[in-house]
């Protein structure tokens, strides 16, 4: 995510369900089909042993669609105006959406509409560097002043450090988004250069020395960011558009900084204040200069399911710099962090690789398979609400475990 401090919600909305297959319990997939949400939030299956090293994936079930629109009814019910989510499994998708895009039009939210994806940018920016260094133009284990003389205090920090957070970097959006609202609206229109962020990092101690610990921090991409300026020799988006969006075709990405209007069609984005009861806050205009190449891109649920397909099946970097990427420190019991990529651990024992995404007014998932077969994408147009957060993670479950097993075995 790009913050822990940017994300809570509130107001239902009209309920929108568009359904290219059959219900989850089908065996195949039925296009023009429309699957009955169940009601209430699906069981999560207790979580069982890992699969032993180098032993063949489980074949995947069908993607439990009912289950999918429950959760998202939850989202929407927990504060969040509109969610929605896109599957698409080896040529065939699942699109739901329920709630609004627009709290004053009341327009329903759509799964073709727009939306800030906040830290899912970092792995846009990683696969940038990735290419640069099968271009022998940088070396993941250089250190970054190196490149880029004099940033950093420390010259034992080395660009794998920062793409795998864990170069001690403090995180200065910590203290800039402190209070929700007034934070955003501080920043909301102003426009930073990349050494200004950096220079906010470096007024506080470092977190732990290079390479000691992982501890997430936006510091790091905005260091990837300048990387890319310098080694390119081009802005950001320039090098985000020649190297990725326009190869793949993805015509609903963007990078607009310092621009604050999303293009086409959208979802608006509601960040909900610290203070319970307090208006939500239309947060879709804003420069996202606090965050840049660490959290500044605009997609949509089809690019990001094209971009990760296109990542994890390898037509983006070549086998030894994917297998970079994939080289993952445990996180927690269930997440661990590669170099831009995160892999979720999911209760039926199947790894799906990608990232999340925190900006304010929205909340995005997007991960795929380990070959990038099926993906998904899910979004809440709300942000500063830990429970929308925690309840959209159960798009996963739904999208790549299948349906909970009744207690018969049977699904």
């Amino acid at each position: 995510m790009v913050s822990t401090r940017v994300g809570r919600g509130a107001v239902l909305g009209a309920v929108v369900l568009s359904v290219l297959t059959v219900p989850a319990r089908a065996a195949t997939w039925d296009p023009g089909t429309t699957a009955r949400a169940a009601s209430g939030a699906p069981d999560i299956p207790a979580r069982p042993a890992p699969r032993e090293p180098g032993a063949p994936a489980p074949a995947l079930p069908a993607p439990d669609t009912a289950g999918l629109a429950a959760v998202l009814r939850s989202v929407v019910a927990q504060g969040a105006p509109g969610a929605l989510a896109r599957i698409d499994d080896h040529g065939r998708t699942y699109r739901a959406a329920q709630g609004v895009a627009d709290r004053g039009t009341q327009r329903a939210l759509s799964t073709d509409d727009r939306f800030r994806v906040g830290s899912i940018t970092k792995t846009f920016s990683t696969v940038v560097l990735l290419q640069l260094v099968d271009e022998h133009r940088l070396a993941l284990d250089e250190p970054v002043d190196h490149y880029l003389p004099g940033l950093l205090p420390d010259d034992r920090i080395t660009v794998r450090h920062v793409l795998s957070h864990r170069s001690g970097l403090y995180d200065y959006t910590n203290d800039m988004f402190a209070d929700s609202v007034s934070g955003f609206e501080a920043v909301r229109n102003k426009v930073f250069t990349y050494r200004q962020l950096v220079a906010l990092s470096l007024k506080k101690p470092r977190t732990n020395a290079p390479g000691a610990a992982y501890s997430y921090s936006n510091t790091n991409f905005v260091v990837a960011g300048l990387l890319i300026e310098k080694l390119t020799g081009q802005p950001v988006g320039t090098a985000y558009l020649k190297r990725v969006i326009e190869p793949l075709g993805l015509g609903d990405t963007f990078y607009v900084h310092p621009d604050t209007a999303i293009p086409g069609r959208y979802a608006r984005g509601y960040l909900t204040p610290d203070k319970a009861g307090a208006p939500l806050v239309d947060a879709t205009a804003q420069t996202v200069s606090w965050a840049q190449s660490a959290g500044a891109v605009i997609s949509s649920a089809r690019d990001l399911d094209v971009f990760f397909g296109a990542l994890l099946g390898g037509r983006l970097l070549p086998p030894a710099r994917l297998a970079e990427m994939e080289k993952f420190t445990k996180v927690d019991s269930t997440t661990a962090y590669g170099l831009g990529l995160r892999r979720r651990d999911l209760s039926c024992g199947v790894s799906v690789y990608g990232h999340t995404g925190a900006v304010q007014g929205y909340y995005s998932y997007a991960f795929g398979t380990k070959d990038g077969g099926r993906t998904l994408t899910a979004l809440a147009n709300t942000s500063n609400n830990a429970k929308v957060l925690s309840t959209l993670a159960g798009t996963l479950e739904s999208a790549f475990c299948g349906a909970p097993k009744a207690a018969d075995g049977r699904r």
